[in-house]
């Protein structure tokens, strides 16, 4: 004979179910704290006071009708080829991993051929962000592109 279903039964049910959903949340909150390593603004008051000059540079930048393409070389170096860029133009480029997992790295970039830029080191392999800044005096070009 079967015992019935008591109270017992369904305080072990709760107890259990319950058990399982805090287990799963420990275990995701705990992955989402150690995959994110960077912070976005350091303070983000003092970013928004900042907002509106860095609309007003962005909006000169775009006037100079500098152009430029971030990619990965076939030897695995950082590539970057320009347009409208004069001559004299130097280029920078700050990696740094999406997750903030790898030391950034900050490149000044060799000028090759037509327009083009490469770096002296391979770049490691992975995601990376890069923040390219073409430089001529006191004009500057900055972008952030991927690269994966």
């Amino acid at each position: 004979m079967r015992k019935p279903f008591s109270g017992w039964h369904m305080t072990g049910v709760l107890v259990g179910g319950f058990g399982i959903v805090v287990a799963v949340n420990f275990f995701m909150a705990s992955q989402a704290v150690g995959s994110f390593g960077g912070v976005v603004v350091e303070n983000s008051y003092v970013a928004s006071q900042n907002f509106n000059s860095w609309l007003a540079a962005a909006e000169e930048a775009n006037e100079l009708g500098w152009t430029a393409e971030i990619a990965r070389s076939g030897d695995g170096r950082l590539e970057v080829r320009t347009q409208g860029t004069p001559e004299g133009v130097t280029a920078i480029a700050e990696l740094r991993h999406p997750l903030g997992r790898s030391e950034p790295l900050r490149w000044e970039l060799d000028s090759a051929e037509g327009d083009r830029f490469l770096s002296e080191e391979t770049l490691p392999e992975g995601r990376w962000l890069v923040r390219l800044i073409l430089a001529e005096g006191e004009r500057e070009y900055r972008i952030e592109r991927p690269l994966g």
